[in-house]
């Protein structure tokens, strides 16, 4: 686990990077010449869903671990990162719709959208997720039922990637790399290139922040358990 000096530098990287990535997002990157400077969303629009996939990934990979070797660790990776996936998740979804409002004159509640549809449930899977390892009571059912959960989510997450060619959406299809190749000229690819990577940073270091947090919060419960018997065998 990494250090509290070591989160400290990565967190100063991460924000240096975020800060990168925006002078690439409003200084280099070129306007649209069709949605105007609205479409500069897209960079982080796009870079949160796939860290909020990325997140999702871990949590299956650790929820797997518990239920096959009852990892512990692998039990911790998956609550750390659900909830950071969520908030990604919900950075993606927030951006879309500040995105799409001028550009389509859409409103979520009036017209059907796949892929916005296909992200809430995910959002709410994953919610629902955090909610049992929330108020569930605490003990291995818990964790077996949240893992469960975790895994079979996931199956949500190719059907929000495939949603635009299922479907009949609002959404384009694919707009960074066709079979003819890049979609979009090369400062808006290396920008989003760019982007990408420094939230996928930003997220990596969010989860092991987040995954320190529940090692001392399990600390804590055990010193606080440790002296409730003490005083108890008093």
């Amino acid at each position: 686990m990494p250090s509290n000096r070591t989160l400290h530098v990565f967190s100063l990287l991460a924000v240096l990077a975020m800060l990168a990535a925006a002078a690439m997002i409003f200084l280099y990157a070129p306007q649209d010449a069709l949605q105007g400077p609205v479409q500069r969303i897209f960079y982080l629009h796009v870079s949160a869903a796939i860290a909020g996939f990325a997140c999702f990934g871990l949590v299956v990979g650790g929820s797997v671990a518990y239920l096959w070797k009852g990892s512990v660790r692998g039990d911790r990776v998956a609550r750390s990162a659900a909830l950071v996936g969520l908030v990604m998740l919900t950075v993606n979804i927030f951006m879309g719709i500040v995105w799409a409002k001028p550009i389509w004159n859409w409103d979520p509640a009036q017209t059907w959208d796949a892929k916005f549809t296909t992200t809430v449930v995910l959002w709410l899977i994953y919610g629902g997720y955090l909610l049992i390892r929330r108020f569930a009571a605490a003990g291995r059912a818990q964790m077996r039922l949240a893992a469960i959960v975790g895994i079979f989510g996931f199956a949500d997450v190719p059907i929000v990637y495939e949603s635009v060619n299922w479907w009949r959406t609002l959404h384009p299809g694919p707009v960074l790399v066709t079979a003819g190749g890049p979609a979009m000229p090369a400062p808006m690819l290396q920008t989003f290139l760019v982007t990408q990577l420094a939230v996928l940073f930003l997220t990596g270091v969010l989860v092991a922040i987040r995954y320190r947090i529940e090692v001392l919060r399990e600390e804590q419960a055990r010193r606080q358990q440790t002296a409730m018997l003490e005083l108890a065998a008093e």
